[in-house]
């Protein structure tokens, strides 16, 4: 039963995202507000995988991936909006699935590798992935304004 919910909060945490950066384009994706900044496409990519590193952090065998160097190399190298927002629609998708896979018991059981979140139940990382994305919503809605768009209100369809 816990995990309907949770499906449901992503869902829309999906929709929000993708309404928030709809008007990001290939012409915006390697724009950064100053350098040493990640661009659009870089954030983006970011967003997914953050997806991919809680679910993984919660029910994978490793735990979290803390090599943050290699993480961070990996989504320094999209230059593509295009590509970071399939990269985010497949690795939202992958989180939903592994979610959907699980059990009540196996949701509430408290995370073996407490090096991120100590020890949370493991359905925390639904919370986690969904507050980072809001953030990062944010600031992709301002680097949209900088490029003189109007992203649109990420609740409702207009």
């Amino acid at each position: 039963m816990i995990k309907e919910g949770k499906l449901a909060e992503l869902e829309a945490c999906r929709k929000f995202f993708k309404r928030s950066t709809s008007t990001l384009t290939e012409a915006e994706a390697t724009f950064s507000p100053k350098e040493g900044m990640m661009s659009s496409a870089q954030l983006i990519a970011h967003v997914a995988q953050t997806f991919e590193w809680f679910i993984d952090g919660a029910f994978g065998a490793d735990g979290f991936n803390t090599n943050f160097d290699k993480l961070m190399a990996e989504v320094m190298a999209y230059d593509s909006v295009e590509k970071a927002q399939a990269w985010f629609d497949k690795a939202h998708k992958y989180f939903c699935s592994v979610l959907e896979s699980k059990r009540d018991d196996e949701l509430m059981t408290p995370l073996k590798d407490t090096s991120i979140m100590g020890d949370a139940p493991a359905v925390a990382v639904v919370g986690a992935v969904i507050e980072h994305t809001a953030h990062h919503r944010g600031a992709l809605a301002v680097y949209a304004r900088l490029c003189g768009k109007v992203p649109p209100m990420p609740y409702m369809d207009e």
